[in-house]
Formats: structure tokens, sequence, C-alpha cells
């Protein structure tokens, strides 16, 4: 199984483009302590050759431009890309596909409730229904999404998006609208989750054994935002797990026994992006890598 990481950023990427944050004036002024990146999707294929992406971030032309394995490689018109498939709906996650309008043919798949999402915005009817097959899947229905690849989406606690909550949000809800997908090729298994509100025993269990988890980095400290003083949310508020402390992610999985942990969808003001800061050590003593653009991953 062949993962490339094409962009490893939370949404608004890094540096955001109005943000001055400790990391991000690092990014501004070029300190090579701080590799600027895209916001998070990744692509993944059984024999280097048929591609399926997973989330299309707006900067997707961008992606695929740096990404040789996605160039067209015959005649006049061709994409590697077969498929499409989105864990949510949130803007990061679905706004690259108005760039994908082309006429090339692929399969877009996603849960019923995030179909329903694009059907309801006219604006993704950019998207010709003779190339693009968009196709409802339920949770834990067996797909392939390229050639010998194979996957299943399944419920992790979540949210909504941002742009679709109402007056009540049930942050760490089960359903259609947040998914981890499990990806399997040749006997190997692979997880992708860049958005988790919480760690279940249910989840942790699934997870036992995996040969690669991609899992979600949005903020190392539940209050990261409000320190820095760019936000009012907490993490939790947003539907994403912190990193570290007792009830974080790192501290959740450490008993599960996986192959390699890698941290991704990761906010700008997290300092496990600074090179050499005491929260990357930390994450490094406790086996995890931290994603970035470009980023290859075999197994």
């Amino acid at each position: 199984m062949y993962i490339r990481v094409l962009g490893a950023a939370a949404g608004g990427g890094l540096p955001q483009w109005n943000c001055r944050c400790e990391v991000c004036r690092l990014a501004w002024s070029g300190d090579p302590r701080v590799t600027p990146r895209t916001q998070s999707s990744i692509a993944v294929s059984a024999d280097g050759r048929s591609w399926a992406l997973i989330n299309c971030a707006p900067e997707v032309l961008t992606q695929i431009r740096r990404t040789p394995a996605l160039f067209p490689q015959q005649g006049c018109r061709h994409t590697p890309i077969a498929s499409i498939l989105l864990t949510n709906a949130d803007v990061d996650h679905v706004g690259g596909l108005l760039s994908l309008r082309e006429s090339s043919p692929y399969r877009l798949y996603a849960t019923a409730e995030i179909q329903a999402v694009l059907r309801d915005s006219p604006i993704f009817n950019v998207l010709n229904p003779d190339y693009v097959e968009r196709v409802s899947v339920a949770l834990e229905q067996p797909l392939t999404l390229a050639e010998g690849l194979e996957a299943r989406m399944f419920a992790v606690p979540g949210k909504t998006a941002l742009y679709l909550e109402g007056e009540q949000v049930d942050i760490g809800a089960e359903g259609e609208a947040t998914v981890g997908i499990e990806f399997r090729a040749a006997g190997r298994r692979t997880y992708y989750i860049p958005g988790c509100a919480a760690m279940t025993p249910a989840l942790a269990a699934r997870l036992e054994g995996a040969d690669v988890l991609l899992f979600d980095g949005t903020l190392w400290r539940d209050d990261e935002m409000i320190r820095a003083g760019v936000g009012h949310k907490t993490g939790q508020r947003m539907g994403h797990m912190a990193m570290s402390g007792d009830t974080g992610s790192m501290a959740k999985l450490s008993s599960v026994s996986l192959g390699r942990r890698v941290f991704l969808h990761i906010n700008n003001t997290n300092p496990v992006l600074i090179d050499g800061s005491p929260e990357r050590r930390e994450a490094a003593r406790m086996g995890w890598e931290i994603a970035y653009d470009g980023m290859e991953l075999e197994c």
C-alpha cells in the first residue's frame, strides 16, 4: 500500500492567511524550523498506478502538481485518480472538488448524509454527472476505491461541519457526519482519521494491530487557540481531541499496538509544528511522527 500525504494541516493551512500566532510568525518569516503545509488530504494506492484521494482540499491543484504519481499519464485527457472519498463535509475537505470539473471520470464516495450536503449546495453541480458518479456508501460497507485497494468507512465521535451547525451542537456524536477510513491491500491495514472528538474503547479495539494510523492532530492542548489569543473555542468544542494530557490521543492510544503513528490535520497554532520544540520532542518520545506535505508511507 502506498500513501502520499498531499496536505498535513488543518483548516486554513500553515501559515494561515490572516494569522500571526507564534507558529505562523515563524512560517511567515521563513524560519527553517517551520515547514508550510496545505490543508489535509492523502492519496492512497495499492499498485502505485491507480489512486484514491481521501478528502479534497482547496489546494488540490497545487497538491496534484507536486505529486508526480498523480500527473496525467497517457493520451490528451487522463488522470490516475480513480476515486475521491470524503470523511466529512468540512470546507477544507470538500472545497477542492470545485477545481476537479474538467470532465475526467472518477467516483465520489461519501455517506448519504455528506452526499446530501453536496447535493443541497448548487455550486457542486459544476461536477458533470456524465463523468463524476456520486456514490452513497453505508457505514461498514466494503468498497473498492482503486485497483486492489479496499476500504471501509466507520463512524467516529465528531460533529457536523461548522457551516451546518444549528443552535444545538452534538459534540461527540457517532453517525454519518464524521467518519474514519480503514484501508486494506495485500494483507496490510491502514487507518485515516483526520477528525475525532474522543477515543472510545470500540475505536481503540478497531485500531489494534494496524500497520499505519494517520490520526487527528489538530491541537496540542485543548485550550490552545484561546491561549494563543486567536480564537475562543476549545478543541473539544470543535470536535477534536488534543494530543497531550491524560485524555489526549497520545495517552489514550499508548496501549494500542500500532506499526506507525502519524499525526496530521494539524492546526497552525500547534507548537508540534516547530522542529525541535518541547512538544515535538514529547510526541517523538511517545512514538508519533508529524506529517508534512509530500510525506510518503509504504506498508
